[in-house]
């Protein structure tokens, strides 16, 4: 596949993750609108969830991949161990998406289309660029380490959110119902399966890095 086409190609995954992102920013202002709450508060709450945030970084991840124009940002964003923690993360959404809360609800409408996007397909298609588009044979253990920060430090803000507002994003860590212990015990599974998945990417980097 030739340079151009390949810009192409990134750049219609782009545009689809951000358009995932538009609907759904835009649902939540609405609600938030019509109901007179605060537009500023329906930010913070949107940006409160791990899809938003990981989908944000995997849209932006593909727009510099589609930007031949050098940056800081391209720099930074297409070094492998950047992508391929960003992969690690996607690929939890959508797996703790599909185990843990597609029977909580059944979306529609745009509302569907936005889950979509951002809990399966999404996962897919970055998990499909970085198996064939970003360079291999450069991951190790220690990346793991720098690829959970991510992870922990997004707990820790969601229990001092939920501590101030009494709010949490997910069933699955809400302390008011479940309690500190539950909600820690719950969080820990999810980061195990986090480490799983990462040291699955780890493992293929590094045969793929071997074949190349």
């Amino acid at each position: 596949m030739s340079d151009v086409s390949k810009r192409r190609l990134y750049t219609a995954l782009a545009v689809l993750g951000w358009c995932g992102l538009a609907i759904q920013l835009e649902m939540v202002l609405f609600s938030r609108w019509t109901s007179g709450a605060s537009l500023v508060g329906g930010l913070v709450s949107y940006f409160s969830f791990f899809t938003i945030l990981t989908n944000t970084l995997a849209a932006t991840v593909l727009t510099y991949a589609a930007d031949p124009r050098a940056s800081k940002g391209r720099t930074f964003f297409l070094q492998p161990w950047v992508s391929s923690g960003i992969a690690v993360s996607i690929i939890v959404v959508g797996a703790a998406y599909s185990v843990l809360l597609r029977q909580l609800w059944q979306p529609e409408g745009l509302q569907w289309l936005a889950n979509e996007i951002l809990h399966d397909v999404m996962p897919v298609l970055f998990s499909l660029y970085w198996w064939f588009c970003v360079p291999k044979g450069s991951l190790r253990l220690c990346h793991i380490g720098l690829w959970m920060l991510y992870p922990l430090l997004y707990f820790a803000c969601i229990l001092l959110r939920g501590h101030l507002l009494g709010m949490y994003p997910y069933p699955f860590i809400d302390v008011e119902k479940l309690g500190y212990a539950q909600a820690v015990i719950n969080a820990s599974g999810i980061l195990a399966g986090f480490v799983a998945v990462a040291l699955v990417v780890v493992a293929v980097d590094r045969w793929q890095g071997k074949t190349v």
